[in-house]
């Protein structure tokens, strides 16, 4: 979980579809941005992430705006953190009987933005 001050706004997305190693990925590039610049490059993004990060931003803004009377255009991410959900256990027919094991992975999205200094 992320260590916040009491002037951070958390936001958490849980058991979102998709691995945690392709949500990471674009949590990389977006911590330490502005809310402005984030949402124009989760916007042009190519990745299917990119949908539920936005979400958990967007949240995470809307929460820094109602809760703490703070300004948007003002706003960085201070912390991006995606850590691993349940699997869910599907299975496939294989040859001769068998059955092979698919694992649909989850994870939680957890996003804190502060006020820029």
């Amino acid at each position: 979980m992320a260590n916040t001050t009491s002037n951070q706004a958390l936001a958490h997305g849980r058991y979102i579809r998709g691995s945690v190693s392709k949500v990471r990925r674009v949590l990389d590039q977006i911590r330490g941005r502005s809310y402005r610049e984030a949402l124009i490059m989760l916007e042009f993004m190519p990745y299917r992430s990119t949908g539920p990060i936005t979400k958990v931003l967007r949240s995470a803004v809307a929460n820094a705006e109602h809760n703490m009377g703070l300004d948007p255009a003002n706003l960085v991410i201070a912390s991006a953190i995606a850590d691993m959900g349940p699997c869910l256990k599907r299975f496939r027919p294989r040859a001769q009987g068998r059955a092979y094991a698919i694992k649909k992975q989850t994870c939680h999205i957890s996003i804190a933005v502060a006020p820029s200094t």
